[in-house]
Order: structure tokens, then C-alpha cells, then sequence
């Protein structure tokens, strides 16, 4: 019998299985200084345990994404070790800061079954929950995964596709313990704007760019134990590409929202989320963001901006979020523009 793991194909899944994921992997300041050195971010609350103490979190957390690598990581073996590509999330909420200490194990629950029309891949829709090492949930969240079939000829299971909320409601966001921005340094922070100076609609360019490089998503990708193959090995792929790691676009997409948006702290949710299109070294990645709506907090001082985050191969100076012609506004029904790689769903705490 090999003792390797080949990990799991389409038709070993069922609707109903419960994984436990292996290696808990504790959290270090390292991650933070790595998360760091990768991405382009300066949020307040993660740079700066002076700046957290200050608004009232008497630790210092790291990034919510950190926090979530990690624990999308523990599923990757076992999920998505023969996936074709990742497609998109839904219902995540982050119930509680990561700091450096916590421990993260991660369960999945199998809610959905595909087979796609090639008869050779299928959708995998998985429930995942993340708990520290006191068996507090600290993030869950559903995703769903192309993989590829062991055997084109094997039967397709009756389809299963789950009924996921379009969005988490306001009143179901968590706020932080102890989170207070009455008294919030927008000096220390960097930018001047509240909730208030927002308005739905509004679309706001984060101007910078950067190139993707193999070393760097390759490097992020391990550091937080993400072990599938298209990422890394260039014979996992036709082309002979190593797909970048989707959510290394959305860590890179949300740091450089950091300009426009520096007060736009925590993330408490992900509506949803879809890889649009994959990326590969030497693409250029910008974004930018769209208000979609604005709400109240019982913690003081705190409210809650949704923004839709989309990240962009090249400028996209029009902001262009579907394949539409601009003289008449008409296009492909929910086909998105040349170039989008990232359309993000999310819910931020920011101060009023």
C-alpha cells in the first residue's frame, strides 16, 4: 500500500462528509513580517500594537487574511490538492482577531456536488470553519473548488449546488471585543475619511500597481501551507504555468486599497468572492473599489463600509467591471471585462 497521499479527486467526495484537516499551525510574528514583506499594506491596526491598544484591542492582531491563509491552507490537501482552479467564497465571516500564539485547525463539511458537462472535472462546495486552540471559531466561511476527476468514466453523483446567502447581513457582522474608535487617530492612520465621506456608488481608483513575481506567490503560497500543485509545479498545467494562488491577489488587491480606503480597518466579512480570471508572474495587478453600502455598529465609534474590491490585470483607468459596450451600457450577460481577476465581496469596520 502507498504511503502517500495522491489526494482527493471529484468522485471522492459526498455530500455530507466531514474532513478534519491535519497540521494545526500555530501563528508567529513571523507571519506578520512576511505577510508584510510580500504585500504592500500599512492598516493601523496590524502594523501598529500602539495603534491597536488604542483602539481598544488589548492585543495586537494580525491581518484577518493572515489569519485566513492559514486556515484555507489546512483544506488545500485534501480539498483542493487535484483542483483545476479555486472559484469563489461565500458566507465568511471572522468571528474573532488571530494573534500571534493562536493556533488554527480547520474542519470542512462537503455541501455540494457538480459534475461539470466535460464529464472530466466537478465542482467541490465545501464549508469551512477554523477554531483556535480553545475551540473558539475564529473563521468560517464557504468556498467552492474545480477538481479534477480519477476517472472520466466513472458515474457523475446527483448534483447537489448549496443555497448560499448573497451577502452577511450587517446585523451578523462581529465586532471585535473591546473595539473602540471614538477617540481613532486618523493622523496615525493616514487618511482623514469616515464612514460618512462615502457614498454607494462611489468608485475610488487606488492608483498603484504591482508586477507578480513566481518567487513571491510561490513563497507566500508555502508560508501558509498551501500545497496545491498548480501553484508550484509547472507540469501541473498545459501550459506549462504556475498559477498564482488566488488568494494572493486578494491579499495584494487589498493592500493596495490602503490608498482611499487606510480606515478601512478590520475586514468582519466576505460576501463573495470569485477568481474572475487566473494570473501568472509577470502580470500587473491594480484596483480599485466600489461602495456598496454603509452601516451602523453597537461599538463606539465604529461603523461598517461593503465594498466591492476588484483587482485588475493592467490599468483599467475606466474602471470597468463588466464586457459591456460603453456607447450603449449592453454586453454578455455576466461576462466580466478583459483584464478582471478578482471581483471581492466584503464587509470592513471603519470609523464614524
Amino acid at each position: 500500500m502507498s504511503k502517500t497521499n495522491p489526494g482527493n479527486f471529484f468522485e471522492d467526495f459526498a455530500v455530507g462528509q466531514v474532513i478534519e484537516h491535519a497540521t494545526p499551525r500555530t501563528v508567529t510574528e513571523g507571519d506578520r513580517a512576511l505577510y508584510g514583506a510580500i504585500y504592500p499594506t500599512r492598516f493601523a491596526v496590524p502594523s501598529s500594537a500602539a495603534f491597536a491598544a488604542s483602539v481598544g484591542l488589548d492585543r495586537h492582531p494580525v491581518e484577518e487574511l493572515v489569519g485566513f491563509h492559514i486556515a484555507f491552507g489546512k483544506t488545500v490537501p485534501d480539498v483542493s490538492l487535484n483542483a483545476v482552479a479555486n472559484l469563489g467564497y461565500a458566507e465568511c465571516r471572522f468571528h474573532r482577531p488571530v494573534h500571534p500564539g493562536d493556533t488554527l485547525s480547520t474542519v470542512s463539511e462537503v455541501i455540494g456536488l457538480k459534475q461539470n458537462s466535460n464529464g472530466r472535472t466537478g465542482v467541490v462546495y465545501v464549508r469551512s470553519t477554523a477554531r483556535n486552540q480553545t475551540g473558539e471559531v475564529a473563521i468560517d466561511w464557504a468556498r467552492w473548488v474545480m477538481v479534477h476527476k480519477r476517472d472520466a468514466e466513472a458515474p457523475a453523483p446527483d448534483p447537489v449546488v448549496p443555497d448560499l446567502a448573497p451577502a452577511v447581513a450587517a446585523s451578523d457582522l462581529v465586532v471585535p471585543d473591546g473595539l473602540d474608535f471614538s477617540t481613532y487617530d486618523f493622523g496615525a492612520a493616514g487618511e482623514p475619511h469616515r464612514l460618512g465621506d462615502y457614498e454607494v456608488g462611489e468608485r475610488i481608483d487606488h492608483v498603484d500597481g504591482v508586477t507578480l513575481t513566481d518567487a513571491e506567490h510561490m513563497m507566500a503560497t508555502r508560508l501558509w501551507q498551501n500545497t496545491a500543485k498548480v501553484h508550484f509545479n509547472t507540469e501541473a498545467r498545459p501550459d506549462g504555468h504556475r498559477l498564482v494562488y488566488g488568494g494572493h491577489v486578494i491579499s495584494l488587491a487589498r493592500a493596495l486599497s490602503f490608498n482611499g480606503l487606510a480606515n478601512a480597518q478590520l475586514i468582519a466579512a466576505v460576501n463573495a468572492g470569485s477568481h474572475v480570471a487566473p494570473a501568472f508572474a509577470g502580470d500587473t495587478v491594480y484596483a480599485w473599489s466600489e461602495v456598496l453600502d454603509r452601516a451602523a455598529t453597537d461599538a463606539p465609534g465604529v461603523g461598517a463600509i461593503r465594498l466591492r474590491l476588484v483587482a485588475t490585470k493592467g490599468r483599467d483607468e475606466s474602471m470597468t467591471l463588466r464586457d459591456e459596450d460603453p456607447s450603449t451600457g449592453l454586453g454578455q450577460a455576466g461576462r466580466y471585462a478583459d483584464g478582471v481577476l478578482l471581483d471581492l465581496d466584503y464587509w470592513a469596520l471603519i470609523p464614524v
